[in-house]
Parts: C-alpha cells; sequence; structure tokens
C-alpha cells in the first residue's frame, strides 16, 4: 500500500491554531501531512474505481492510465512533502523527550536505592551510584542540547538511512552501561579512607575480574563499525538497496526498512538486554569491582552478534530481470510485441524494501532502448496493481525503433537491473 493510513482521535487529532497545516510547527506538520494523506486516499480510490476521469482521455484506455498515473504521482509527491516535514518536527522536539527519559531513570534509581536501604542503612557505594547517574544524565542532556536538530542523544545511533540502527544501539547501551560502572568505582575510590580499601578497588578494574564484559564490550563496538562498512559496500556496489526513511522510529531496532520483524535484530537485542540486565545486577550487588560476566553468558552475545553479522551480509540482493512478454487481455490475439503495447517484466526486487510509498513507486523507470519510460501507477482499491516487486507493465514508446532493444529496470534506490533483450516489429 503506498500511504499508510492509521486511525487517529482525541485531542492529538485536533487542528492546532484553527487548522494549521504550515510545517513551521511540529502540530501544523502533523495537521498537514494527515489532510495530505487523506486527499491522496481519496483520489486514490476514486481513480481505482473508475471516476474522476476527464472526458477527453475517457476514450483511451492507455491515456487514462498515463493521466491517472501523473496526477497520483503528483499527489504522492504533495504527501512525501508533508511527511518529510512531520518527521523532522518530530525529530527536532525530540531531545526533550530523550532528557526527560534520561532523568526520569535518575529518579526511579533513586526510589530504588531509597527503598532498599530501608533496614540495611545507606551506603558508600549507594552515593557512587547517584552521582555517577547523575554525571551520566547530566552529559547525555548536554549531548542532546547540541544535537537537538538530530533527535538528541539518539543522534549517534541514528544511521544514514534515517532509521534507528541496531548494532549502533546495542553498542551505545553496552558504552553507557560500562561508563556508568567505571564511574561508581571512581565515586568509590574518592570516598575511600584507607589504603586497603583504595588497594581493593583499583583491583576491581583488573582486567581478570572484568574480562567477560570488556569482550563483548569489544566485539558489539567492533560489530557497529563493520556493519556500517559492510552496508556501506553493498549499497555501493548495488548489492543491496537502501531508500531512505522520513524519520526514526523505535521500531527500526526490530524490523527491516519495510517495517517487517526480522529473527536476526530481534535476537541480537533481546539477548544483548538480558545480558546487561544480568550485568547491571552483578554491579549493584559487587559495586567494588567490574561486572563479571560469566563466559557462558559472554559467548552466547558473541554467538548473537555474529549472526546478527551474517544477518546483514544475507540480506537484500540486487533486482533481476527474469522474462519480458506482451501484455495479453482478453481476446487478444498472440502476436509479437510492437510499438504501443504493453509489455510485462517479470523478476524480483522491483520495489525495495522501504519504497512501498506511491512517490517513490512513481520514481521508477524502464529503459527500453534509449527511452526512459516511467512506470505507470495503477490504482486498486487498497493500494496500486502497479508496479509490484516481481511485475512491471509499461508500455513500449512510439520512439523505440523495430529491431532488437535491450529492457533495464531502475528501481526507486537507483539500483539498475541486468539488461533483457526483445525484439519489436513494425
Amino acid at each position: 500500500m503506498a500511504v499508510r493510513e492509521t486511525g487517529r482521535g482525541g485531542a492529538d487529532a485536533a487542528p492546532h491554531e484553527g487548522g494549521c497545516t504550515c510545517g513551521d510547527c511540529p502540530h501544523g506538520a502533523r495537521e498537514g501531512h494527515r489532510r495530505a494523506v487523506a486527499a491522496f486516499l481519496l483520489k486514490r480510490d476514486e481513480f481505482a474505481a473508475g471516476q474522476g476521469l476527464p472526458a477527453a482521455v475517457a476514450h483511451s484506455a492507455s491515456a487514462s492510465r498515463q493521466w491517472v498515473s501523473e496526477e497520483l504521482a503528483q499527489a504522492a509527491e504533495a504527501v512525501a512533502e508533508r511527511g518529510r516535514a512531520e518527521g523532522a518536527a518530530r525529530l527536532a522536539r525530540l531531545w526533550r523527550r530523550t532528557a526527560v527519559v534520561v532523568w526520569a531513570g535518575v529518579v526511579l534509581l533513586l526510589l530504588g536505592q531509597a527503598l532498599t536501604a530501608v533496614g540495611t542503612g545507606w551506603t558508600a557505594a549507594r552515593t557512587a551510584g547517584l552521582v555517577a547517574a547523575l554525571v551520566v544524565a547530566g552529559a547525555l542532556t548536554a549531548a542532546s542540547w547540541f544535537h537537538r536538530a538530530r533527535g538528541g542523544v539518539l543522534a549517534p545511533v541514528i544511521g544514514e538511512d534515517n532509521r534507528l540502527s541496531t548494532s549502533r544501539a546495542v553498542a551505545a547501551a553496552w558504552v553507557l552501561f560500562l561508563a556508568y560502572a567505571v564511574l561508581v568505582l571512581v565515586g568509590r575510590l574518592a570516598a575511600a579512607s584507607g589504603s586497603r580499601e583504595r588497594d581493593a578497588l583499583i583491583a576491581g578494574l583488573e582486567l581478570a575480574r572484568g574480562a567477560g564484559v570488556v569482550t563483548v564490550l569489544a566485539v558489539v563496538c567492533g560489530i557497529a563499525v563493520l556493519v556500517r562498512r559492510v552496508v556501506g559496500l553493498r549499497v555501493l556496489g548495488q548489492r543491496l538497496q537502501k531508500v531512505r526513511a522520513d524519520r526514526p522510529r523505535a521500531a527500526d531496532l526490530l524490523t527491516d526498512d519495510a517495517g517487517r520483524g526480522t529473527f536476526a535484530d530481534i535476537q541480537y537485542v533481546v539477548i544483548c538486554a538480558v545480558a546487561l540486565a544480568f550485568a547491571a545486577v552483578r554491579l549493584a550487588r559487587r559495586p567494588d569491582q567490574l561486572p563479571d560476566l560469566p563466559w557462558g553468558l559472554a559467548v552466547v552475545v558473541l554467538v548473537s552478534a555474529a549472526t546478527y553479522l551474517a544477518g546483514k551480509y544475507a540480506e537484500g540482493g540486487r533486482p533481476v530481470i527474469l522474462s519480458v512478454v506482451r501484455a495479453r487481455e482478453a481476446g487478444d490475439l498472440d502476436a509479437p510485441i510492437r510499438t504501443g503495447d504493453d509489455i510485462e517484466i517479470r523478476g524480483a526486487g522491483f520495489v525495495p524494501a522501504g519504497a512501498q510509498e506511491a512517490d517513490r513507486l512513481a520514481r521508477m523507470v524502464v529503459r527500453v532502448g534509449a527511452v526512459n519510460v516511467h512506470v505507470p501507477l495503477v490504482p486498486v482499491t487498497g493500494g496500486f496493481d502497479n508496479p509490484t516487486d516481481t511485475l512491471l507493465t509499461v508500455p513500449v514508446p512510439a520512439e523505440v525503433e523495430p529491431g532488437r532493444v535491450e529492457v533495464q529496470v531502475v528501481t526507486a534506490a537507483g539500483v539498475e537491473t541486468n539488461r533483457y533483450a526483445i525484439d519489436v516489429t513494425e
């Protein structure tokens, strides 16, 4: 479906300032996008039902199809422009939300420490933990303000395709946790009064005690760098199609570019979250040393990271044309391909993940010889019948000279398929 329609209601659906649709405020961008989506869906369904066609083109199937495709492409571009404005507005105000979440975490830590201190008393370890949390929260808030136009603290984990990166998010979580653990030890060391206690705290930083967690940190950080390199090289080599998203979403951590859940990402996030929870409990129990992550759990995380990396190598693929035939309607006689005929291009990978929106479908081009033919949008109720991921229907333009010509598809991601030769007769 080109544009996903979601039900909205309540106070959030109310227009801003009497129906503002400008892109200068979050409410106006959101309202403008909703109106553009509603107008596009109405127009698409009207055309799918055969309504709204001008009399000048209604007599010709090819002319009406071309006119409908142009109208839908223009409407889809308006929706895409409104969507980009809404995404920018959401991203600009996201830094405040991330800052609120960070300080809410500090408050929850304080409450947890206060509850666990009942009966046992307040200790220096609890003070060190709270001070470390304040330092980390202050640093994250400052970074969030400096990157407020790019999503606040989420800016480092947003990929080049404007989606949240699973590998970077996991690596950032481990980095923040280890930084917090070291700050706890620093606070304990600063408050220590005896030399024996200071020596014990310094010994808690030895590699023998934190080898497991340090190994996991090295691997997840390496995976984050390697995945960026792998994806970049595969995109440049046209072995992977990437389409930029309008805005990052939390679901990006568990899904592919099309919004479908992926096993490699889900298992990586779940296992790393479990390992982080275990390490946090170990730090709470033994705040005088780095969390001693057992090697068994560390190996599980390493296996999960290897699975995630293998999934990145395996995903995607170059689009391919398998066959090209003359499109035939009921009652037509069998005949060779002539100029003006419709041809069906059968293959795979024509619509990359994340390119199901109408404005991106309208960017698809088929080269027939030396002529570029834009793939027409053929609406049906609830979506589009053309183009699809495995089948494209385009007319052979009159500018194509009879003879043997090559057909090639250029997807919305800019990736070219193989060339397929066909014979065009007079």
